[in-house]
Order: C-alpha cells, then structure tokens, then sequence
C-alpha cells in the first residue's frame, strides 16, 4: 500500500453548497475501490489561468491524501472521469512525512 494524493477539482457551476456531498463521494469511491483516505484537505473556489470551456471558468480545489494499492490508480481516473461533479483529477505519490525537529 502507497500513499497517494489526489488533487480534484470539482465542477461547482450552479452548485455552491453542495461541495461537501462531492468531497463525500469521492470518499467513498476511493473506499469502494479499496482505499483507505486520511486526510482531506478543503480549499477554495479558484479561476482557471486558461480557460477551455467557457461554460467552466472556476473551480473548487479539494486535496485527498489516501492509502490504496496503485492498482487501483487507473481505475479510480476512468470513474472520476465519467462523474460530471469532477472536473479533473491528478493523482501523485505523497510526500514522506518530515520528521519534527524538537
């Protein structure tokens, strides 16, 4: 099992306050998938520097730091892929934790 880190970006046009039901079911879908999240990390609704869909102009930004095993990688991009609440998604290996110097 590798730690990964999920970056999304969720399509919130006309959907202001329903960013915590999507951050839920990618939850679930990691752990449908058999992953394990730890940590989710909320952050904001941002614009986009390039814009290649003018119906899409901003996005909101949520960091999803799991546990899985990375054969379930490609599985979990074909399923975000065809959720219309995802925007995009990257996945990357996270980060050795630092140790804390006293």
């Amino acid at each position: 099992m590798n730690k990964y880190e999920g970056l999304f970006i969720f399509n919130t046009a006309g959907k202001e306050e329903g960013i915590k039901e999507m951050i839920d079911k990618v939850s679930a879908e990691i752990a449908t998938a058999g992953g394990k999240v730890d940590t989710i990390q909320k952050m904001e609704k941002r614009p986009f520097s390039r814009i290649a869909d003018k119906r899409f102009t901003s996005g909101f930004y949520a960091n999803v730091i799991f546990e899985a095993d990375g054969k379930i990688l490609n599985t979990l991009r074909v399923r975000f892929g065809l959720n219309p609440d995802v925007f995009r998604v990257m996945f990357t290996l996270a980060a050795a934790p630092k140790p804390v110097v006293a």
